[in-house]
């Protein structure tokens, strides 16, 4: 009995070994498994949104759950939206504007942004086909469609101030995004605060974008809630990875880029390519950082001054919290796609 034993422990011995070489052979890729496969059967709830198009990519190519992860995706109709989900609980990881971003912060919900997707010109101000309104001093007494706590929102809000009105100077109707577009359709609305991809849709049907400005649009920011960050930070950065592979994945295929948001919102291959060769710009320094503060600085007051936020102090505190560079400093792109 004594013999057999050691024979078997020898065994063992030697099969350990072996196994030693051949992953010292691979250590990287061993690494790998072994980290992915610590992910196994934890769950992830994460958004994807239509004006977010590496949210779709990851979704697609189901990279998340070839890591072993349960994903609960739930799509994001508007940053507003993102932010409800994310202060309700009801997703980990979600995808705003950085406006839509800084006033939830600055209000005292706790997400910090961990990667930037995207440099977009996504919002203008939008006119009917046939209507006469051509410049932004034309919308005064008028409607115009906005989802507030948007960037199609705030993006209305600074074109009236750069040109001598206010927003006491129109009647806003507060309509999700898609609810806009259908409001200037029926003629309800004078004009719209317009987001992509919707947007680029309405342009096909006659729709005049009368006022662009890339200068008031933010950045895509990928948001997540900080309890998230403390008790799961690995899934955070395998999320961080994943934008960071589907930044690439996206540059190498435009046109199935393209192909998977017009599927996604049931949009015309020429819109969705419109949206992603022209207004989209993917390919970004995913870190966040000074950039993306910068614009939110000039942004920031005018969230007091409409009394959105109490007062700047809460906004200089969220300025001052917001940012969380340290997945996206370390994102490993080729650990995905």
């Amino acid at each position: 009995m004594r013999l057999k034993a050691y024979t078997t422990a020898l065994v063992a011995a030697l099969a350990l070994l072996l196994t030693g070489c051949v992953s010292g052979e691979n250590q990287a890729s061993q690494s790998s498994e072994t980290a992915d496969g610590d992910l196994a059967g934890q769950t992830l709830n994460i958004d994807f949104a239509t004006y977010n198009p590496l949210s779709l990519i990851i979704k697609n190519q189901r990279w998340l759950e070839d890591q072993g992860l349960q994903v609960n995706w739930v799509q994001s109709a508007g940053s507003n939206k993102a932010n409800e989900a994310l202060r309700a609980g009801a997703i980990d990881v979600g995808s705003t504007a950085g406006s839509a971003a800084l006033l939830a912060r600055a209000n005292g919900s706790p997400i910090q942004v961990i990667g930037i997707y995207s440099q977009p010109e996504w919002a203008a101000l939008v006119a009917p086909a046939g209507s006469d309104i051509t410049s932004v001093e034309q919308l005064r007494g008028k409607t115009v469609a906005a989802t507030k706590g948007t960037d199609p929102y705030f993006f209305l809000l600074q074109a009236l101030e750069a040109n001598g009105l206010s927003v006491e100077d129109v009647t806003v109707q507060n309509l999700q995004h898609a609810d806009g577009w259908a409001a200037l359709q029926n003629g309800s609305v004078d004009a719209w605060a317009g987001l992509d991809p919707i947007m680029a849709g309405a342009e096909q049907t006659g729709a005049t974008l009368f006022y662009r400005n890339i200068d008031f649009n933010s950045f895509g920011f990928l948001n997540a809630r900080e309890d998230f960050l403390q008790d799961k930070p690995e899934i955070a950065q395998l999320v961080v990875d994943a934008y960071a592979a589907a930044a690439d994945w996206a540059a190498d295929n435009p046109d199935e880029t393209a192909k998977i948001l017009a599927d996604a919102a049931g949009l015309e291959p020429a819109v969705a390519e419109k949206v992603i060769r022209e207004r989209s710009n993917l390919d970004v320094d995913q870190v966040p950082g000074a950039t993306q503060l910068a614009v939110l600085e000039k942004i920031g007051p005018i969230f007091v001054d409409l009394g959105d936020v109490p007062n700047q102090q809460q906004v200089d505190d969220a300025l001052a919290s917001l940012v969380n560079d340290s997945f996206a400093k370390q994102a490993d792109a080729t650990r995905l796609g």
